[in-house]
C-alpha cells in the first residue's frame, strides 16, 4: 500500500510540474486537467512495472511511448508544437522512474 501511496504522490507532484506552463499558456481547462491526470497515472505505472531498465531510463521509456498519442494528436497543429511534450515527457519521466526507484520500495 506504502509503494501505492508514494507512486501516486509522485505522479501528482509530476502532473503539477506539467501543468504550470499549460495553465500560463492559458490552454483549456480538459487540457490540464487531463495532463494532470496523464501524470498521476504514469506515476504507478512507471514506479510498478519492471522491464530490466535502470529507473531512469525505464521512466523514459514508458512516458515518451505514453505521450505518443498525445503527440500525434498535437502535430496536427505543426511539429513545434509536438515537442515541448516530448521534451517534458523524457523530463518528467526519468524523474518519476527515479523518485519510484527511490521512495516506493
Amino acid at each position: 500500500m506504502r509503494k501505492l501511496l508514494v507512486s501516486i504522490g509522485i505522479g501528482i507532484a509530476a502532473g503539477i510540474v506539467d501543468v504550470i506552463p499549460m495553465i500560463a499558456q492559458d490552454l483549456p481547462w480538459r487540457a490540464d486537467l487531463s495532463a494532470f491526470v496523464h501524470w498521476v497515472v504514469l506515476g504507478v505505472i512507471i514506479t510498478h512495472v519492471e522491464i530490466g531498465l535502470r529507473p531512469w531510463l525505464k521512466g523514459i521509456v514508458i512516458a515518451e511511448l505514453a505521450g505518443l498519442p498525445i503527440m500525434i494528436i498535437v502535430a496536427e497543429q505543426g511539429m513545434r508544437a509536438a515537442v515541448p511534450i516530448a521534451v517534458f515527457s523524457a523530463v518528467l519521466g526519468c524523474a518519476v522512474g527515479w523518485l519510484g526507484a527511490r521512495y516506493a520500495k
